[in-house]
């Protein structure tokens, strides 16, 4: 009897790099590995999409749409390539209006996808049928998922067996088209028995005849215990990862899923182990100069308690040691089980996961639940459409108060549509300004990045990639924001990659050196420091203007997140200290109030 055919996603150049890297791989250094697996008989790849299209714009100087058809040009024609969506996010940071999910899926099928991979992290249908129509209408393959998670210990009412069948139900009955159907567990914390008894499930419900997939990640240490039972469940393919960006936040390595299937009635592919560990060596030599983080190679025993993404997890902790504040990591993954539970248990994956994270680290360094991080508060209060349960109703009533947004039923994708900020005409408006093309691709690079991708366009994006003589033996990065405590004297070292200078200023003339709007400041002056280290959006006020209590006067990025530096009484703004791009350090002098 033959064995059962079983379908490998290769996940290295897509989900390996943004579980490893955060995204920031170069592209010349990786094509010499795509050519490898291409040699070794893979022909279904994970290439773009998700978290990866922004990295390119954001930190490599490096064009997506380019990226995408040097890969197509290396595998050939036949291959399957696959992007990840978030439905009506598509691969923008918000929601998207229907002219742009019509421009997504416009621009991706002619830069070389063959499928698109396409979810909703509250796993509300509503949220995936236009995104379906336009993935559809431009010929490419739909593969539409149920996302997964196990709640933390002690929180009931969503993701368990019975709940993914509503899910799946409520998916077949919106009349979505899909060719293939898959379970997303990015967080790779559902245990093994769910999942068995899930993909019964589907498999009942579903039929014989319908692709089926299970995706997930080492991060929890289950991942190929969860493959196994998938396999016997009724799964047609699963998704994995060629070292050295397998394992730990990624998935689990090719050859490790070839040997854990000896004996079985499982063929994941009839590959030439020989070339498959040449694959693997040429990755490893093209990643060499590359900095590993440590936490990306490791199972985390605190991760089903607080579920967070391989792929979200490493760009979290590389912001955290870029912002100086890596020892807050445990403090935050152990606050996420608050924000989860009340948040309405959407599922842990972009843009979700990234609220959580955002949440819980919102309430380690201001105090819990002080500051509503904007994206949390708008999907508590159902701007992303229906949460799994009722968010609760104390943090709805603080995100209304303080976004100054009231809930709201209405259709994501109404409201997107009203807005004129995600419209294609607004886009080309910004671009004619700036004199660049407004051509489709610039378009949807801009409203997708904002004003990094304008930056990105006019040549004036950041080269941020952790490699070369600032990697340590141990895998270390030496990059990044620290405060250095010399004889009880605080000093701001910040240390830049490839040839910059190492700066250091004492912290106490930190705001000093940053040259004040006005140095009309005196001793007397009320003082409004920064609560963490980011970097200077906007400036909303001047020196000279009356402000109220609780005024916002400027807004910080930090960890992805916008930041409210509020007046914390009447009066005049005395000085400015800080410049708009600049970065600051926790306990820095933003701004006095007379």
């Amino acid at each position: 009897m033959a064995k059962k055919y079983i379908d490998i996603m290769d996940t290295t150049f897509r989900d390996g790099f943004q579980s490893v890297f955060g995204g920031r791989v170069l592209m010349e250094d990786f094509l010499p590995a795509v050519e490898a697996a291409k040699n070794a008989g893979i022909s279904h790849f994970e290439f773009g999409g998700g978290a990866r299209f922004q990295s390119l714009f954001f930190y490599l100087q490096e064009n997506a749409f380019d990226m995408m058809d040097k890969f197509r040009e290396v595998v050939g024609p036949k291959a399957n390539l696959q992007v990840l969506s978030r439905g009506i996010n598509t691969v923008m940071l918000d929601t998207g209006s229907r002219e742009m999910i019509d421009l997504f899926a416009k621009l991706f099928q002619k830069h070389g996808t063959t499928t698109v991979r396409n979810f909703d992290a509250l796993n509300d249908a509503n949220n995936l049928i236009y995104s379906a129509e336009c993935i559809k209408k431009y010929g490419m393959n739909h593969e539409v998922v149920v996302t997964m998670m196990d709640l933390p210990p002690g929180c009931n009412g969503a993701h368990d067996v019975t709940f993914y069948e509503k899910t799946l139900r409520n998916i077949l009955d919106s009349g979505v088209a899909f060719d293939s159907v898959c379970f997303k567990d990015a967080s790779g914390t559902s245990n093994p028995h769910k999942v068995y008894e899930t993909i019964t499930m589907a498999r009942k419900l579903l039929g014989d005849g319908v692709h089926l997939r299970l995706h997930t990640h080492e991060t929890a240490g289950v991942s190929v215990v969860s493959y196994l039972a998938a396999l016997d469940a009724g799964v047609n393919g699963i998704d994995l990862a060629a070292s050295p960006v397998s394992g730990g936040t990624s998935q689990p390595d090719i050859l490790t899923m070839i040997h854990a299937t000896k004996g079985t009635d499982y063929n994941l592919g009839d590959f030439d182990i020989t070339k498959i560990l040449k694959y693997e060596e040429t990755l490893a030599q093209c990643l060499k100069e590359y900095m590993i983080p440590p936490e990306s190679t490791q199972v985390n025993p605190i991760i089903p308690f607080s579920p967070m993404p391989g792929g979200a997890l490493t760009a979290n902790t590389q912001m955290m040691r870029d912002n100086g504040n890596l020892d807050k990591f445990d403090e935050v993954l152990f606050a996420m089980k608050e924000v989860v539970e009340k948040g309405g248990y959407g599922t842990s994956v972009t843009p979700v996961s990234q609220f959580y994270w955002q949440q819980a680290y919102a309430n380690v360094m201001f105090g819990p639940w002080k500051q509503i991080a904007p994206g949390y508060g708008k999907m508590v209060l159902g701007y992303f459409g229906k949460t799994p349960v009722e968010a609760d109703k104390e943090i709805i009533k603080l995100a209304s108060e303080q976004l100054k947004l009231k809930p709201t039923k209405a259709n994501p994708l109404d409201l997107a549509d009203k807005d004129k900020l995600k419209s294609i005409a607004y886009w080309t408006k910004i671009l004619e300004e700036e004199g660049i093309e407004a051509s489709d691709e610039n378009i949807f690079i801009a409203a997708s990045c904002d004003k990094k991708g304008i930056a990105f366009l006019k040549g004036d994006g950041p080269l941020m990639v952790r490699k070369g003589k600032y990697t340590t033996n141990q895998g270390g990065n030496m990059s990044g924001n620290y405060t250095v405590v010399v004889d009880g004297k605080k000093f701001s070292v910040q240390v830049a990659e490839g040839d910059a200078d190492i700066q250091i200023t004492e912290v106490s003339s930190v705001s000093k050196s940053n040259e004040a709007i006005s140095s009309s400041a005196t001793s007397g002056d009320t003082k409004i420091i920064s609560q963490t280290p980011g970097n200077v959006w906007k400036v909303l006020v001047n020196v000279g203007d009356k402000v109220t209590e609780g005024q916002k006067i400027m807004i910080l990025e930090a960890m992805k997140m916008e930041i409210d530096v509020v007046a914390p009484k009447s009066g005049t703004v005395a000085s400015i200290d800080v410049k708009v791009d600049s970065a600051v350090q926790a306990g820095q002098i933003l701004a006095t109030l007379a």
